[in-house]
């Protein structure tokens, strides 16, 4: 991160702010179709895992008819059904991490000055979170996602502190 920083420093100061204000727009863009598609993830899980329990069900009642069938014990064995408990707090935890990303992302492309000091604390709860999960699951995916976050981080607390010295500066 230095080295890219030092690497800024030798862009005049304006063409830096310019460029440092693309990614910010483009990493804020990119966490509002995260939240996006985390909404829609939460629906498609909700239901999808409902299709499940219909299915595993219906192969019940097939190995009622038929103890031998093949396709239905398949299906019993192999697809399982999460219970209702786990099924909400999914379907909950990608709902509203989902609206909490498109909210923030909507109040950051805004400039609502609200939105920058809300979005680094809920985006550093989010990181505490994934290294948290990090510690059961050793998901390359989840290090990566939290080293995206860093960095919206700290874009969003240089827009912040640009954004309140133009501020000051047009008062």
């Amino acid at each position: 991160m230095k080295n890219i920083y030092k690497r800024l420093k030798i862009i005049p100061s304006e063409q830096r702010e310019k460029y440092l204000h693309t990614i910010f727009i483009w990493g804020i863009i990119l966490k509002g179709i995260n939240g996006l598609v985390e909404m829609v993830g939460s629906v498609a899980f909700l239901f999808g895992n409902q299709l499940l329990a219909w299915i595993h069900i219906l192969a019940q009642q097939e190995i009622i008819e038929d103890p031998t069938d093949i396709v239905a014990n398949y299906i019993q064995h192999h697809f399982t059904v999460i219970k209702l408990s786990s099924e909400t707090f999914g379907f909950l935890y990608l709902l509203s991490h989902g609206i909490i990303k498109l909210l923030l992302a909507i109040g950051l492309l805004r400039n609502k000055l609200w939105a920058y000091p809300t979005a680094i604390l809920v985006f550093v709860f989010f990181i505490i979170y994934q290294l948290y999960r990090y510690s059961f699951t050793h998901s390359l995916f989840l290090i990566l996602l939290t080293l995206f976050d860093i960095i919206i981080i700290w874009l969003t607390w240089h827009e912040y502190r640009f954004y309140k010295k133009q501020k000051v500066l047009t008062h």
